[in-house]
């Protein structure tokens, strides 16, 4: 229930008020408000609110449509706001002030500028000639580089009659090549030069195409009624980073559990060209399907089912810090990859929030760290950083925030296969390529111009292709496990060695089909449950290995290159196939163990009731294998009528509170469930 009333906003009002439309000055100053509480339908009342004082409260941004046409004075000091576009709905306000803010810059004090032609006074200076001079010279003198830049390189690729197909690409390349080239003022501004220079760019194509390019007809996204459209094109990345406007095509699901609403005979709602049915007599789940997305598609083409979804990993919480508690660290966005692309998704509304596409690149993982980085003025704000490798074995180190790919580490010759960061310093990154090495780098931390030096602080050496990877949860800053091609390894990552270059320090041994024991197998699937038990996957079909880390392996053991066999507590029942690839998560805050198979099924294991025992030094192996606790069934979806068959899950993760269930396919379908 929001905190704000009709009660509150008449006894909060200076001088208190009988009638909200007579509200001129409003006091909501140190109520503990979030964006979530400024209702746009409670505040669109307030028809003749000058003066408003937001400070010492916790928005983060402004809702959109708050219907205050005759505000003059707003106060939002002492809050997280992280951008101000939003305030471009109040044309007449004439003071403003948001200080105290730390995720503001220099770049948003430019933005406002621009956007308010009426401010004066701004964190209570006077800002009348610099404003002027932002809206006047500063904007003459961007759009003549703009205009410069089309007609040199751009005009001229037109034929004297294009079609709509020809326009997008112009535009697509333009606008990617103007915010790279076109450079003007200081660096301190160079967010605010990008941002303009795109609304400038577009600007210019829709006058000199004669169209309207914030839309396309031929891109429109078919979507649930229940969710919300993104209405902001996220801005283009640096070098050949490119994000694209067309998020994606959206396939629905609606299971017989879950509320739907019906649109009336020519409502004229949007329908999307790929359904999806569920059998009406569903089992009793303890997830529903929630959004089925198709937005990692080759040239945003509705007709691909052929992309590979690799890899997706939750955004941590930047309030809750990335190091902290798992159950209160993760957002509902999470970062999946695929093809040419990687994607920003809110799982509860399924919005693809933003996409970054590289036109040469496979993109096979991503992972997520938080830098504390210095901005203006000497201070210091926690952004969350995504790295994301693929074919090319380069890493792209991108600032989510500010729709920026900042750099790039070309850390291997041959593609990467995996990375993650440590979990302890945050700047650690690791990096496991098809040339058979595991790299450690140190990322550095970006400065406000986003200048970076990247170095390589350790190389581990493997006999076969590294496939997954995973730190020690109690040692991460001495061990590392990979599951390659050929085996299960160890290696000692303790930075006080000299020996830059490394062999494994053990290979671990497991039963074989016929009884025996072998180091001999692909392990496709790796990943710890808890502190000491690992889960992992490997080429014996239908079965996956749980094993005690301490009980494996003995820390001051001597030697490298020992044959350790793993101690098994248990089996966990799955799909018979020899498949390989098809990679397996843990979910540890809830004990559960998650992997599809080949059938676009989703086997879940609650092993809540088998941890404790584990713990025990006497605890024995299980003697029979477990079975799942559920399987989750992949819907009947349909394609202009043909159903989607040979669906592979290639892999599965939950956020570390298990809400919400992401599934990656085969066929360019990213799945997401919600938990009942």
């Amino acid at each position: 229930m929001s905190k704000i009333t009709t009660e509150l906003l008449l006894e909060r009002a200076v001088p208190r008020s009988t009638r909200l439309r007579k509200i001129e000055t409003l006091n909501l100053s140190k109520l503990q408000l979030k964006t979530g509480d400024l209702d746009p339908r409670l505040f669109s009342r307030l028809r003749h609110l000058q003066k408003l004082d937001l400070s010492d409260n916790l928005l983060d941004k402004f809702p959109n449509s708050l219907t205050l046409p005759d505000l003059r004075v707003l106060n939002c000091n002492n809050n997280k706001l992280e951008d101000v576009t939003a305030l471009k709905q109040f044309p007449l306000l004439e003071e403003l002030t948001y200080e105290n803010n730390v995720y503001l810059t220099l770049n948003d004090d430019y933005k406002v500028m621009f956007l308010l032609q009426n401010l004066r006074l701004l964190n209570g200076k006077d800002i009348t000639k610099l404003a002027n001079h932002v809206r006047r010279v500063n904007s003459r003198k961007l759009t003549s580089k703009v205009t410069a830049h089309w007609e040199k390189f751009f005009r001229d690729q037109l034929p004297e009659k294009y079609t709509a197909e020809q326009v997008k690409s112009i535009k697509k390349k333009f606008l990617k090549s103007v915010q790279t080239n076109v450079v003007y003022g200081p660096s301190s501004l160079s967010e605010f030069t990008r941002w303009r220079v795109k609304m400038i760019a577009e600007e210019l194509l829709a006058c000199s195409l004669g169209l309207d390019l914030g839309t396309d007809p031929e891109s429109e996204e078919m979507m649930d009624e229940n969710e919300e459209e993104s209405t902001e094109s996220p801005r283009e990345a640096a070098g050949d980073v490119d994000q694209v406007g067309d998020f994606s095509s959206y396939v629905t699901v609606t299971p017989s559990k879950r509320k739907r609403n019906h649109s009336k005979p020519g409502s004229g709602n949007k329908r999307s060209k790929t359904q999806a049915n569920t059998k009406e007599e569903a089992e009793d789940v303890s997830a529903e399907p929630l959004h089925f997305l198709q937005c990692h598609s080759k040239g945003n083409s509705r007709e691909d089912f052929k992309t590979q979804l690799w890899s997706c990993v939750f955004e941590p919480l930047l309030d809750c810090g990335a190091r902290k508690d798992p159950i209160v660290s993760s957002s509902r966005t999470v970062a999946t990859c695929g093809g040419e692309s990687v994607c920003l998704i809110d799982c509860e509304t399924g919005t693809v929030l933003k996409k970054y596409k590289v036109a040469t690149e496979e993109f096979f993982s991503v992972a997520w760290t938080t830098l504390t980085m210095v901005i203006s003025d000497s201070r210091k704000k926690s952004h969350n950083i995504l790295a994301a490798a693929g074919r090319r074995g380069i890493v792209k180190l991108i600032h989510v925030a500010a729709d920026f790919c900042y750099g790039e580490i070309k850390a291997h010759k041959k593609p990467i296969a995996t990375v993650c960061f440590s979990p302890t310093r945050e700047t650690h990154l690791f990096t496991a390529s098809y040339d058979k090495r595991i790299a450690l780098w140190d990322i550095g931390i970006p400065d406000c111009d986003y200048n970076f030096k990247a170095s390589q602080l350790l190389v581990l050496e493997a006999l076969s292709i590294p496939l997954r990877i995973a730190l020690v949860p109690t040692c991460p800053d001495q061990y590392l496990l990979a599951g390659c091609e050929g085996g299960c390894f160890a290696w000692n990552i303790k930075l006080d060695k000299e020996q830059k270059s490394r062999p494994f320090e053990a290979v671990f041994q497991f039963p074989d089909e016929d009884g025996g024991m072998t180091t001999s197998h692909r392990v496709d699937g790796l990943a710890f449950l808890n502190d000491d038990v690992i889960v992992s996957k490997s080429s014996k079909p239908g079965c996956i290995y749980l094993w005690s880390w301490s009980r494996s392996f003995d820390t001051k053991g001597k030697g490298c290159q020992r044959t350790i066999s793993a101690v098994i507590l248990a089996e966990l029942e799955w799909s018979p196939t020899d498949l390989s690839y098809l990679t397996l998560s843990t979910c540890p805050a809830k004990h559960y163990v998650f992997c599809g198979d080949e059938k676009g099924s989703v086997w879940m294991y609650n092993l809540s009731n088998y941890t404790t025992a584990w713990t025990s030094a006497k605890g024995k192996r299980s003697d029979r294998r477990i079975p799942p606790t559920q399987i989750l069934k992949w819907p009947e979806l349909r394609d202009n009528g043909e159903q989607l068959t040979e669906v592979l899950i290639n892999n599965v993760v939950s956020d570390p509170t298990f809400t919400y269930l992401v599934v990656l396919t085969s066929v360019n379908i990213t799945a997401i469930w919600k938990k009942s």
